[in-house]
């Protein structure tokens, strides 16, 4: 074949392929359409965006196809995991279902505020903002409230409850923040109604809830703020239940320690003024992940890390048992005890069980997006 014959039919290959893809586009339109209807019989069922047994097993069908014909199973999911994450925003846009409640947040104009904010009302609820420049009309505002929303910065969190008005009886009183034990004690004592205290595990960035997870902590009345577990769980989260202790002690690790870990890697690169770009050209896909997540916490609320490190007078006992520890090991390796380390390595690794190697087959679906995403940057 000819060189002239070979770009001939390079070209014929490359119009079939854009035609291909534009067959892909319309199917994707339909699909989404499709998705549409669905989400109008589930609030019609008053089923959940976020079914994941249906979910899986739709998975696990398309990667059985796509083994068959030859396709990359991987491939085929990464694709539908991105389609129906767009779906599940779609459905939840026009997700109606509490056109008769009246909602009050506290805290409103916040991030993780006006996030709630917008998800009633998309919600078809009534909802009224409430910040500290106009408290004036607090009283006024809750006297007819089905919930109020507590939003407002980890510091000022109890003093904000305790200033509350007198709340209907039937109200729900929850917070948002990212401790539990006290502020769940402040409203038990200040309001008689149902209390319920909330963590959004996930930042105010999202576009929909579906597949993130809300942390429940159980103060009164659970029958009383049914309806708005229910609300949360139709936006597609899921909701674990814990108590304001047990949680309190876990986030202590899920949190404190992740935070300050990141925070001590970032500031250690800029004392060592390291070159980050360099960084970035020179990583491998988990190294680029691990430098994305340090980074991002530098792209946020540095009030909110702070607040959420020095909360708890218990996370500094546990922070320097971690500091004792790494100078420890650190000790270790600098005395050449190799066999030190690969023992203490055993150890862990026999604490970790079944979870290693699961960790490992989930992070390398991450490593593989992270990948993707480095040759985009």
């Amino acid at each position: 074949m000819t060189l002239e014959n070979s770009e001939q039919q390079l070209d014929e290959l490359r119009r079939r392929i854009d035609a291909t893809d534009s067959q892909l586009v319309q199917l994707l339109q339909q699909r989404q359409a499709l998705a549409a209807q669905v989400g109008v019989v589930k609030r019609k069922l008053g089923q959940p965006l976020y079914v994941p047994e249906r979910e899986a097993a739709m998975f696990q069908q398309r990667r059985d196809e796509a083994h068959r014909l030859g396709i990359s199973p991987d491939l085929i999911e990464d694709v539908l995991r991105r389609v129906i994450r767009d779906s599940y925003r779609q459905q939840q846009a026009a997700d109606v279902h509490l056109s008769d409640k009246r909602v009050v947040v506290i805290g409103g104009v916040g991030a993780m505020g006006r996030l709630f904010t917008r998800l009633f009302q998309n919600a078809g609820a009534t909802v009224e903002v409430i910040d500290k420049d106009d408290w004036q009309r607090a009283a006024a505002s809750c006297e007819q409230a089905d919930a109020v929303l507590i939003a407002v910065p980890l510091t000022v969190t109890e003093e904000v409850i305790l200033q509350l008005p007198m709340l209907p009886p039937s109200c729900v009183l929850a917070d948002l923040t990212s401790i539990k034990e006290q502020p769940l004690a402040a409203m038990l004592a200040k309001h008689s109604g149902p209390v319920v205290g909330l963590h959004p595990m996930f930042g105010p960035q999202q576009v929909t809830l579906a597949k993130q997870l809300v942390v429940a902590c159980h103060g009164r009345d659970e029958a009383g703020y049914q309806w708005l577990l229910q609300a949360i769980e139709y936006w597609g989260a899921r909701i674990k239940f814990i108590s304001a202790a047990a949680h309190d002690q876990a986030m202590s690790f899920v949190q404190v320690l992740r935070h300050l870990s990141s925070f001590v890697y970032g500031a250690h690169l800029a004392q060592e003024q390291v070159d980050v770009q360099q960084l970035v050209e020179l990583s491998s896909p988990i190294y680029h992940l691990e430098l994305m997540m340090v980074g991002r916490l530098f792209a946020q609320d540095a009030h909110l890390y702070a607040d959420i490190i020095a909360a708890n007078p218990h996370h500094f006992k546990m922070l320097r048992r971690y500091v004792t520890l790494y100078d420890e090991l650190l000790e270790e390796l600098e005395q050449g005890n190799k066999q030190g380390f690969i023992e203490r390595f055993a150890e862990v690794r026999k604490y970790f069980g079944e979870f290693a190697q699961k960790f490992l087959v989930e992070s390398q679906r991450l490593l593989n997006v992270a990948g993707d995403a480095k040759q985009l940057s």
